[in-house]
């Protein structure tokens, strides 16, 4: 009897070691179990217990699977200095849902309007009256916005289509190029007075909360 416990008790034992995570050296694909990053395959990154795309990198390696939730996880990736101030800088911003939240701000497109160089889309400026934006560096994306609607809606309702033109860098600032204004933050759509004027929104306010998608 005391060797069929001991049998019994070694089988449990060595099915513990093959089947637990803890001693598994398996990668976890697209929805699998994970505990960190180091459990997930290739670029997916473990959030709430599975391995899924990471939201920041917006890979779209599980197909057919429930998008990958926001993480927040856009950290600054370093520091700049502008007129006795420390500003943050961003190489990423929040992922870009079908509303992504966002701080609305004002640019002057225009030749010696204050807003710096010319767009960096076209090289081009830019009348005040069109309905235009920069998006904050990680959305600006490289560039692969470029010259692409979205839709900007505001908290009164109105909503409005704009054509991406230009970046808010998130990355550099404080010179003749950028209007010697600090880096933008992560989450700005900086728009031109039509814009502002399409949502009923008074500029002068500076900055108002909205949210944005691709159109």
């Amino acid at each position: 009897m005391a060797n069929i416990l001991r049998l019994a008790s070694l089988s449990v034992f060595f099915f513990f070691i093959i089947y637990s995570p803890l001693f598994s050296n398996a990668l976890s694909d697209c929805n699998g179990p994970c505990r960190d990053l180091n459990d997930c395959s290739g670029q997916l990154i473990c959030i709430d217990g599975k391995c899924i795309d990471d939201p920041d990198v917006g890979t779209h390696i599980c197909r057919g699977s429930s998008p990958s939730p926001p993480t927040g996880n856009c950290q600054p990736s370093g520091s700049l200095q502008c007129q006795g101030h420390i500003h943050p800088t961003y190489k990423c911003s929040p992922p870009v849902t079908s509303s992504t939240k966002a701080k609305l701000t004002n640019n002057d497109f225009s030749q010696g309007g204050g807003g710096g160089g010319p767009s960096e889309c076209d090289e081009q400026y830019h009348s005040n009256s069109e309905r235009i934006v920069a998006l904050s560096t990680g959305w600006y994306n490289g560039g692969s916005r470029c010259e692409k609607m979205i839709w900007i809606k505001a908290s009164n309702g109105k909503n409005v289509t704009a054509k991406v033109v230009d970046e808010c860098d998130s990355m550099r600032g404080c010179d003749e190029e950028h209007a010697y204004l600090p880096p933008c933050e992560n989450n700005i759509v900086d728009a031109s007075d039509a814009v502002w004027s399409a949502l009923e929104l008074n500029k002068d306010v500076g900055i108002v909360d909205v949210t944005w998608s691709m159109a």
